[in-house]
């Protein structure tokens, strides 16, 4: 018999880490080579680890919601044959004798020690915290009595890493454990008067007999975040361009056949409207970038991130990597294996990260515009609305003339900290010259 050890995979260059959200296989189950074993979250992708070797689950070394480093051992497999030993077989070594008088100062200084640090972190009654968890709260100083108040989204209430993060970035603003503290330690201040400021500051939710409560999904609970983090960060602005895009619905009306018979992939308008993004960002190279504290990054490629839907009405954002570099069959090639992996949940933990600029498509929901929240730390987003059959007035030579044209408006919110509204604003009428001057006899 031999022990294997189930390590954390490399996911992608960006990922150091991931949050066990579900274990397939228990302690005593037969595992075939290749079947998965636990199921892992990385931000917003989830995705199973599968075992390398046929065996019975021995050991699981983490629990549900806890955070594994990348190249971490996540459980012990016994085999049948060799396989990879999960402990080293250590040498036998030479005792060394230490003097009396060295073991006693050692044996002090440790006591000494003891007595000075903070009493340890521990998981309290039915509350759970992971190794993680301990650590942060350890390292920042958190008493056991602040981390209890600590509201958890995880799995039965549990704190997860994003808790901890979300907790420590507003804890000098709200202190949560230590609001009772203040009470008592200021006799100017009554226990009513703050449990009456609390009140103002988060109103209370009613619920009825027929109402029904729905659990936040994690996904839905890191968008929420993830959201309220860029609108509290970014000071979002938005201008808005209407678009003449008469000519690119009749051009891909012309050879969209053609198209599927010679690629393989159908031609929709996403890869058209991305590439038009592309070239802007090349012209506008500081709408290109990401702000770090007091300092603006220059991002040298161009990655558009594309927001796409899923099945349970959440969204996520693949990336694009140098979009700038691809023709429009390369566009359209990327836009829809991205778009098709995304609704099967195939998508890996690499392609959500390093965008530089998202487009996102509310015209698909019906939408003629909207004003997206900025995906951090990037400082813009492009929403695209509906392409909308309306009458225009037209200019000839000959003079004007009412006509049908197809046309659609151009939302761009970006971050009014780092781009000012010339740039912001330039920027998206690039956009839409590039979609109006589409040339109609363009081969695809």
């Amino acid at each position: 018999m031999a022990r294997f050890e189930l390590k954390l995979p490399k996911m992608g260059e960006s990922v150091a880490e991931a949050t066990v959200t579900n274990w397939l296989k228990n302690v005593g189950d037969t595992i075939d080579m290749d079947e998965a074993v636990l199921e892992i979250a990385t931000d917003k992708v989830d995705s199973e680890v599968p075992s390398e070797v046929e065996g019975v689950l021995v050991e699981q070394l983490f629990n549900v919601d806890d955070v594994v480093q990348v190249g971490q051992t996540l459980a012990i497999i016994e085999t049948e044959g060799d396989a990879t030993p999960a402990k080293k077989e250590e040498k036998a070594e030479t005792p060394v004798e230490v003097a009396p008088e060295v073991v006693s100062k050692v044996e002090e200084t440790v006591v000494k020690a003891k007595e000075a640090i903070q009493p340890a972190i521990e998981s309290t009654g039915d509350r759970f915290y992971s190794p993680l968890v301990r650590n942060m709260a350890s390292a920042e100083g958190i008493s056991q009595a602040e981390l209890d108040a600590i509201p958890g989204t995880g799995k039965d209430g549990r704190v997860t890493k994003n808790d901890m993060l979300a907790y420590l970035e507003n804890r000098g603003k709200q202190p949560a454990a230590t609001a009772s503290a203040s009470v008592t330690s200021s006799p100017s201040v009554s226990p009513s008067a703050v449990e009456g400021s609390q009140q103002k500051s988060k109103a209370p939710v009613s619920v009825n007999g027929g109402d029904e409560i729905i659990e936040m999904t994690r996904m839905g609970k890191l968008i929420a975040h993830h959201m309220v983090e860029s609108v509290s960060t970014s000071a979002h602005v938005q201008s808005f361009v209407e678009c003449d895009v008469t000519n690119i619905w009749n051009w891909r009306n012309k050879v969209k056949d053609a198209f599927e018979k010679r690629e393989g992939d159908k031609l929709t308008f996403t890869p058209i409207f991305m590439e038009a993004v592309a070239k802007a960002l090349k012209d506008f190279p500081m709408m290109n970038i990401s702000v770090d504290g007091d300092r603006i990054i220059k991002r040298k490629d161009i990655n558009l991130g594309m927001a796409a839907a899923l099945g349970d009405g959440n969204l996520i954002v693949p990336v694009i990597k140098k979009a700038d570099q691809l023709n429009l069959v390369g566009m359209s090639k990327a836009v829809n294996d991205l778009a098709n992996r995304a609704r099967n949940n195939q998508l890996k933990p690499d392609e959500i990260q390093g965008g530089t600029y998202t487009v996102t498509n509310v015209g698909t929901f019906g939408s003629i515009m909207g004003t997206p929240i900025i995906n951090q730390p990037q400082v813009g987003i492009l929403a695209l609305g509906a392409i909308r059959k309306v009458p225009a007035v037209i200019e000839t030579p000959e003079g004007d003339f009412i006509g049908i044209r197809y046309k659609m408006f151009l939302s761009h919110s970006y971050d009014h900290r780092v781009v000012n509204g010339a740039l912001g604003g330039q920027f998206v009428k690039q956009v839409a010259d590039y979609l109006e001057a589409w040339d109609v006899k363009r081969e695809f």
